[in-house]
């Protein structure tokens, strides 16, 4: 497992969410429901699960994107939500087939954990610190912080493709009524 930089969570914690992001993967490829008792006790031995935090689960076969699906309004603790994200983004990705049991060796998976949403001005963006939140006229897109960075996206980029994500023309951030909010995330992965 190869970890990028942070402060929130140790070594530990990092391997017990992927842990739990590709059991709750695999539970659901052999068609047996995952054990909510197991996600408990895991939470008693590590204060990370109770947390209550937005979550990205990011998969990607063979170095190819193959789901990705999140929560930004953390409701339920950060193992509940874990488990819901990581078997949605195997199974229920709208852009995707659901994930097949060939598929599972060429598995990598990553987790960005969010820290709160924050209103931030277009000049204060930050490639590869702030993720973005675009949101007017009951469109809203979120693109991670990665996004930007993996695709080389300068400032202007990034909120053009964040406002296309949201389905909005791309100089949508521009309008006075559109919303630009921003967050940061914990990243890690692994392989």
């Amino acid at each position: 497992m190869s970890f990028l930089p942070s402060s929130e969570f140790s070594p530990e914690d990092r391997r017990a969410m992927l842990t739990l992001a590709r059991s709750a993967i695999l539970s659901t490829l052999e068609k047996k429901s995952f054990d909510r008792r197991a996600l408990a006790s895991l939470a008693s031995e590590r204060a990370c699960f109770s947390l209550r935090r937005g979550v990205f689960v990011t998969l990607e076969v063979r170095g190819n994107l193959r789901g990705c699906i999140g929560v930004v309004e953390a409701r339920d603790p950060l193992g509940e939500s874990i488990v819901h994200c990581a078997q949605g983004a195997a199974f229920r990705d709208p852009r995707f087939s659901p994930l097949r049991a060939e598929e599972v060796p060429g598995l990598q998976i990553e987790i960005s954990v969010l820290s709160d949403v924050f209103p931030i001005d277009p000049g204060e963006i930050e490639i590869g610190k702030h993720g973005l939140v675009i949101s007017t006229k009951g469109n809203r897109g979120l693109l991670l912080p990665q996004v930007a960075t993996g695709n080389k996206l300068s400032r202007e980029s990034f909120l053009a493709e964040t406002c296309h994500k949201a389905g909005l023309p791309r100089d949508a951030w521009r309008h006075p009524a559109t919303r630009i909010a921003a967050f940061t995330c914990e990243i890690f992965h692994e392989g």
